[in-house]
């Protein structure tokens, strides 16, 4: 007799596919502090399942901007938003930016090198 082996990861990683992802970062500075567009990727269902944040973060987990998502984008793929008055602290010169989504929580860490 036969058997089928099927490896676990291949069973488990439908899961990873409902974290959102972090697909592009642009900052830019100004007086007021740095603007962040952050473009995400998630495969929004409604408001049931859906992207509704993001947040950067410095190289040592401090938090320096969160910018929240009113809305579901089930129609807008990947798509960007915006958040200004984001304060980098002098000397950090890369920075992370993860997404948030309502049922699975944080996606995977998108590192960005501040221009």
């Amino acid at each position: 007799m036969k058997r089928l082996l099927i490896p676990l990861a291949l069973v488990a990683s439908p899961a990873f596919a409902d974290l959102p992802t972090v697909e592009a970062v642009e900052a830019r500075p100004s007086d007021a502090g740095w603007t962040f567009s952050v473009t995400v990727r998630h495969a929004d269902t409604g408001w049931e399942h859906y992207a509704d944040a993001w947040k950067v973060f410095a190289p040592d987990g401090t938090e320096l901007g969160y910018r929240p998502l009113a809305h579901p984008h089930v129609e807008e793929q990947p798509f960007t938003r915006s958040q200004s008055g984001i304060v980098i602290p002098e000397g950090v010169t890369e920075v992370i930016v993860r997404a948030h989504d309502n049922v699975d929580g944080w996606g995977p860490d998108f590192v960005f090198e501040l221009p």
